[in-house]
């Protein structure tokens, strides 16, 4: 089996969500990847969290030509080859995002070779994976925040995600002051807290949008409201920034799900900066790199979980391999993707089943991604 062709399509993606009876809009960029054989075989593969136009074009230009001929099924050899050419000397970014994107193109592929769903060609450890639902974002108003929390644990969800710092340190031009938007943070938190009661778990989410101080400074404030883990605190995952602030909370610290090179997940193992990390199977080079980082994560008994959304592609690491874990079930990314793909599992109090169809085990609409494709978009990735 030889591959054909290579083809990428950016999608930006206009987002409504309800809340208190009102409408907010936002949107989420993605990248299809498609990779076709010579024997009528097509996987399908996605990345989001960047300029969605760029990887369509790193895939269409310069990738998608080096794979043409090659077999799919050597996903190893192809990932080597990818390095090579689009990282040759340690750069991530956009590369990283494209590798992803491919990767986890050739495992769909191979799985409807075999005949086997891809969470069991990973090693098949569950067939089921526990969730927590992101829902707490930034354009939601204090009240309206306390309210979609009662409706998730309603739901059936006892793991919640809301975000802070709110891309603070990206917009001091604004100015916005840290520390006001902290001292809000404080009162969200709370407000979710009280709304939800002690049983339920909450995480966090910074988003890189923080200094080390005022990181501390929210960590510190908040550590009486049971605080699950802290995603992303300080900006650029900064180690040795990690590393103090982890020894002045007893929150637990979580970091990686942007982060392009494996070494990057062995520096923050080696220095301890964090008890989770979260490579992304959609940006940290797909399924392939994931494995090796999911390893060193076993290596040095911390934990292994998703951030970053995208749920129904990282389901599949998290339920193939023995120390997969918590899956991020991203509301406005899950959104995006019922734009996209057709039979997508639903999670049921808390858990997500796993398909048993071959490969990714969902498709997308076809009509319906040409219809999305010709949309007319704001250039850049939304950020929800």
């Amino acid at each position: 089996m030889k591959i054909t062709r290579v083809a990428a399509t950016p999608l930006h993606l206009p987002i409504t969500v309800q809340a208190s009876g009102r409408s907010k809009t936002t949107s989420l960029s993605l990248c299809l990847v498609d990779i076709e054989t010579d024997e009528g075989l097509v996987g399908t593969g996605m990345t989001a969290i960047t300029e969605e136009e760029v990887i369509a074009s790193v895939v269409n230009d310069i990738a998608g030509h080096a794979l043409v001929g090659m077999d799919p099924m050597r996903h190893e050899q192809i990932w080597e080859r990818l390095y090579w050419l689009l990282t040759p000397r340690g750069q991530s970014g956009y590369a990283s995002h494209a590798i992803a994107a491919l990767d986890l193109a050739l495992w769909d592929l191979k799985g409807k070779a075999l005949g086997q769903p891809c969470w069991r060609l990973l090693g098949g450890a569950r067939a089921e994976v526990p969730v927590y639902a992101t829902f707490g974002f930034a354009f939601f108003e204090r009240d309206e925040l306390a309210e979609a929390a009662r409706g998730w644990v309603e739901r059936g969800f006892n793991r919640l995600k809301m975000t802070v710092g709110h891309h603070g340190l990206a917009r001091r031009d604004e100015p916005r002051p840290l520390d006001t938007l902290i001292a809000e943070d404080v009162q969200r938190i709370r407000a979710v807290r009280e709304a939800v009661g002690p049983e339920v778990q909450i995480y966090i989410d910074a988003n890189c949008s923080l200094d080390y101080f005022h990181a501390l400074s929210l960590a510190q404030r908040i550590e009486q409201y049971g605080i699950s883990f802290f995603e992303e605190p300080v900006s650029q995952n900064d180690i040795p920034n990690l590393v103090k602030l982890r020894q002045k909370t007893s929150i637990p610290l979580a970091a990686g799900q942007n982060e392009g090179l494996a070494s990057r997940f062995r520096d923050m193992l080696v220095a301890q900066a964090v008890d989770v990390v979260q490579p992304n199977a959609c940006i940290t080079g797909g399924f392939t790199q994931c494995q090796r980082i999911a390893g060193m994560a076993s290596a040095f008994n911390a934990r292994f979980a998703n951030g970053g959304a995208w749920p129904h592609h990282n389901m599949h690491l998290h339920a193939g391999l023995a120390n997969g874990s918590l899956v991020e079930y991203h509301s406005v990314a899950v959104d995006c993707c019922r734009l996209v793909f057709d039979d997508l599992p639903v999670p049921s109090q808390g858990m997500l089943a796993l398909p048993d169809k071959p490969g990714l085990g969902f498709e997308p609409n076809r009509e319906r991604v040409a219809e999305l494709a010709k949309r007319p978009g704001s250039r850049g990735a939304g950020k929800a």
